[in-house]
């Protein structure tokens, strides 16, 4: 994907930048030195902020300043400005979550109260990773199935493959060859074709999970002659609830053909 100047301040305003911070990073990235002048003929940023501005990337440690007359100004290396950056991103993540997890611990719900909740989730990334994320809370056994190899994907592959090696009993459910061909090289998890009397024959099938007996994620595909069915992926799941115990037997009954 091309991605234009604009793109790239945009993301450096989304990584805690402001807009003329963003604009002189860059020009000085053009300028490789330059002065405040240099700097407002590159950009649309005034002369007169061009120091301040500076002066801020400079605490942020991105930009050194040279005290000559008139001063010059130079941008940190690339790999010093991703690391610098990535670094307080991450600071500032562990501050905000951190709170919000204290704040959770001491006025959030009582956790031993059951919720009985049924969650909708749409589009194929977020459907994958919540059904990884399903896939790594359960305790002894998983089945996944799919119609597609598309519809399992990186992070559910490698979600099955490491609970398998943790001891439990995966198990891949498909009736595409090449679903199952997924695991050939994995002895732990088993992957099955489905008896003739389970097969479904429906185009808006998209996956399903059961984890243990009472986690549940349930997809189907959309239909939409402009958007691959893929891409319009809809999905409901639940975990730990009586309505995931009960669903999960009525799941059970009609994808799998084994025992897990």
């Amino acid at each position: 994907m091309a991605v234009d100047e604009d793109d790239a301040i945009e993301s450096l305003e989304r990584l805690g930048l402001t807009s003329y911070e963003g604009k002189v990073f860059v020009a000085l990235h053009k300028l490789g030195t330059g002065t405040a002048r240099d700097v407002s003929r590159v950009t649309d940023v005034p002369r007169s902020q061009v120091y301040s501005v500076t002066e801020s990337l400079e605490d942020r440690g991105l930009v050194e300043v040279q005290q000559s007359s008139p001063i010059q100004y130079r941008a940190v290396s690339i790999d010093e400005a991703r690391s610098t950056l990535r670094e307080r991103f991450e600071q500032e993540s562990d501050r905000a979550f951190d709170y919000v997890e204290t704040v959770h611990e001491e006025f959030g719900p009582d956790q031993e109260e059951e919720q009985e909740d049924i969650w909708m989730v749409r589009g194929q990334d977020r459907i994958a990773d919540r059904a990884a994320d399903l896939i790594r809370r359960a305790e002894n056994s998983v089945l996944f199935a799919a119609r597609s190899p598309e519809l399992v994907g990186e992070d559910i592959d490698t979600a099955l493959r490491e609970r398998a090696e943790d001891g439990l009993a995966v198990v891949v459910f498909s009736e595409d060859p090449a679903v199952r061909a997924l695991y050939d090289d994995h002895d732990e998890v088993r992957a099955v074709e489905p008896a003739t009397d389970h097969h479904v024959n429906d185009e808006h099938t998209g996956r399903a999970l059961l984890g243990d007996d009472d986690i549940l994620l349930l997809s189907v595909l959309g239909n939409d002659e402009e958007l691959p069915g893929i891409n319009r992926e809809t999905a409901f799941w639940s975990a730990r609830t009586g309505f995931a115990e009960v669903l999960v037997q009525l799941v059970e009954t009609t994808i799998s053909p084994v025992d897990r």
